[in-house]
């Protein structure tokens, strides 16, 4: 052994390592460093226990929670109550989730007016989505038929053509117009007369009604006027046939509901 140093039983000291002594100690002195007991099975350490590291855990210092939480000083707004909700995008969306078979299906139902069912069916689901596609098409079919019957009037006749925009400013006037005023209009009447329907109905009744002036559009393409003109008015007789016999159906339906309330009271 070299001076300065010592040995000591481990099994008599327990947790004890050796140390160097100071340099002015004698032989006896020992220099100890003791640790306190840990059980390094137990996991993870308890913060409260001496000699040993204590963890805490936390999120990582660049985690983004943006999404998480609402931004500091922020506000939320609060939802429109009432009428007002009725001019949010969010309380039409119900009347755009429709499948593809039922928008076919009112399509159909729309080519046979006399049938007078159609606000049967739709009493509980009308839609909005297949009267804003209806109209968007017969707009740009419109424009585009009238555009080229034009076009082929002035070739025949060697005359010079301008093709004029206005013609899509027209027809999404008089269509979406018609689609849009007129059920309003017959709401207010209905509702006056005690005959209520609602104004999604009316809309979607109307807006399937113009479908048959969509095939009418493409036949008017023939170059014969008195052909357009049959075309024209047979479309405008069915779409009208159809609105008719429907409102016909509703306000019928509404008078035996009326009567059976004034039977029982």
């Amino acid at each position: 052994m070299m001076s300065g140093y010592t040995s000591i039983d481990n099994q008599k000291v327990s947790g004890s390592v050796p140390a160097v002594a100071p340099a002015n100690s004698g032989p006896d002195r020992i220099a100890t460093v003791r640790f306190t007991e840990s059980n390094l099975q137990t996991f993870p350490p308890s913060s409260e226990t001496q000699g040993k590291i204590s963890v805490a855990f936390r999120p990582l210092s660049d985690a983004d929670d943006t999404f998480s939480k609402p931004a500091s000083g922020g506000s939320t707004e609060s939802q429109p109550t009432g009428w007002m909700q009725s001019l949010t995008v969010g309380a039409y969306k119900p009347y755009f989730d429709v499948d593809t078979s039922d928008v076919l299906e009112r399509i159909r139902d729309s080519l046979f007016p006399f049938r007078g069912n159609f606000t049967e069916k739709t009493a509980d689901n009308p839609d909005l989505y297949g009267p804003f596609w209806i109209c968007t098409t017969l707009i740009f079919v419109a424009a585009a038929i009238g555009t080229f019957v034009t076009y082929v009037a002035h070739k025949l006749q060697k005359k010079e053509w301008d093709y004029d925009i206005n013609l899509v400013n027209w027809s999404a006037g008089l269509f979406y117009g018609y689609v849009i005023f007129v059920p309003l209009g017959l709401y207010v009447i209905l509702k006056y007369f005690s005959v209520p329907s609602g104004l999604v109905q009316l809309w979607c009744l109307y807006g399937y009604s113009l479908f048959v002036f969509i095939p009418a559009s493409c036949l008017s393409i023939v170059p014969v006027e008195i052909f357009r003109w049959v075309i024209v008015g047979v479309a405008g007789f069915m779409s009208a046939a159809f609105v008719a016999m429907n409102l016909h159906t509703h306000i019928k339906s509404a008078g035996e509901r009326w009567s059976k309330l004034r039977c029982l009271e």
